[in-house]
């Protein structure tokens, strides 16, 4: 499951904006932009579980495309923010973008390995280990949150042991989709702090081009070839692109501003069925039973840490 850049927005950024006088309710257009941003993030994991690609390679050019369509626009309109970005906020981005192609590197494998149902529900732990990193930090959550922790914590033990009755494979799958959540609530955390200073705009390009050059990297040193498939890969790979990266992550940037980030971060929660929904119905991908509860667990405890974080603020 792709990051989300949304949550790296700086405060200011998040209060919802008021209407302004005389003009139509901007919530409901938001809330159907949102819907669509859900949908095309739903259909990340099983359009790469079913693209015919090694996924290193299928994370390189997602990445590398994504710089390809962003680059122009920001080279344009903030080349001179790009020339003026201080040292430790371009360190921070290109360390953001290194954490970001661990999460890519780590995530995309794992649907290969479990199901699209357990990656996406493990993947999506990525504010579980958000507020980890802040407790180590020093920042205590609220006890809505820490109780949200838990019940998510008790759901990843559930479906990691439903996972390891079907066998070690899965059981590695699951590993590797956890520890691209780690990796994307260490991107999140570095991102907050870079757009303090930097636009949206000049952070994505850095992060992501250093994110397409770590994975092109890891693609030589693992042997993973690059091309040499059919035309209809290569259309899969930038359905992907536009699905996931600009009507996703992009939707999820527009919305947040008028819903808010905590309906916003609630409402992704939703890639998990809709991605187990769109991979049962497409590729007869059918989790165990007994995955169920569990995924239904995690959910609930990230819920509860949205609610809680919300009224903690």
């Amino acid at each position: 499951m792709p990051a989300r850049p949304a949550a790296t927005a700086a405060p200011a950024d998040l209060r919802p904006a008021a209407p302004a006088p005389g003009r139509p309710a901007l919530p409901r257009v938001d809330l159907m932009l949102l819907a669509v941003s859900i949908a095309g993030i739903s259909l990340s994991a099983p359009l790469i579980s079913a693209t015919a690609a090694p996924p290193l390679a299928i994370a390189f050019w997602r990445n590398f495309m994504s710089v390809g369509v962003l680059g122009p626009y920001a080279l344009l309109r903030h080349r001179a923010e790009l020339r003026g970005i201080g040292r430790r906020a371009l360190l921070l981005a290109v360390a953001a973008g290194v954490l970001l192609a661990v999460h890519f590197a780590l995530w995309m494998p794992s649907l290969r390995m479990t199901s699209v149902a357990s990656a996406t529900a493990l993947v999506t732990t990525t504010p579980l280990w958000t507020i980890l990193l802040l407790r180590l930090m020093g920042e205590r959550a609220p006890r809505p949150v820490r109780i949200g922790v838990a019940v998510a914590f008790a759901g990843v033990l559930v479906l990691t042991g439903v996972d390891l009755s079907l066998s070690p494979r899965a059981l590695l799958g699951d590993a590797l989709a956890l520890g691209a959540g780690a990796a994307a609530a260490g991107y999140v955390l570095l991102g907050a702090e870079v757009r303090r200073t930097v636009s949206t705009t000049a952070y994505t390009l850095v992060c992501y081009t250093t994110t397409a050059a770590a994975l092109f990297g890891v693609c030589l040193v693992a042997g993973s070839p690059l091309s040499g498939w059919p035309a209809g890969v290569w259309w899969q790979i930038v359905l992907l692109m536009v699905a996931a990266q600009l009507l996703g992550h992009s939707l999820s940037n527009r919305v947040v501003r008028t819903l808010g980030p905590s309906v916003t971060s609630t409402a992704i929660l939703l890639e998990t069925p809709g991605a187990a929904l769109i991979a049962a119905v497409w590729l007869g991908q059918w989790p165990p039973v007994a995955a169920y509860p569990a995924v239904g667990l995690i959910l609930l405890g990230l819920v509860l840490v949205a609610r809680g974080g919300r009224k903690g603020g």
